[in-house]
């Protein structure tokens, strides 16, 4: 597992710069944990909520479960965050053997739409399967 970040200072209101950090782990379910915590870390530094950090938390593990379906074994997650003045964008991704979009009609996709506020998902190059999550300090989906 290795973890790069790329930090500059904290971001003070109004300001655009943002800090970014990557985390790559093997695309293992048992490393979730990892994972995890540091998304309720990044979003505590944000002053996000008890009850937004638990919904990210919520929200990543969702979204690593539909990603690892698709992963091929013994490749890698990796998960980059992008820490704005009041919003957190977190992009999760894996290597597919054959990639396809996580279904949008789904329970599953209704409740990570519900914890995060926003949510997309990307086909990238080399066989890439993103989903990319958007969370606003007092946004929707906040509970």
């Amino acid at each position: 597992m290795t973890e790069d970040t790329a930090a500059t200072t904290a971001v003070p209101a109004g300001r655009e710069t943002a800090d970014y950090v990557h985390v790559r782990m093997p695309a293992e379910s048992a490393y979730l944990s990892v994972l995890r915590t540091a998304t309720a870390g990044l979003a505590a530094r944000l002053d996000f909520t008890l009850d937004e950090i638990e919904d990210l938390r919520i929200a990543i593990d969702e979204a690593c479960a539909m990603l690892l379906a698709q992963a091929i074994p013994g490749t890698d997650l990796e998960c980059g965050f992008e820490l704005g003045a009041d919003q957190v964008t977190i992009t999760v991704s894996v290597t597919a053997a054959q990639p396809k979009m996580p279904a949008r009609d789904t329970f599953a996709w209704t409740v990570l739409s519900a914890l995060a506020g926003t949510v997309d998902s990307r086909l990238g190059p080399g066989d890439r399967v993103s989903i990319v999550l958007v969370k606003r300090r007092g946004g929707a989906g906040s509970g």
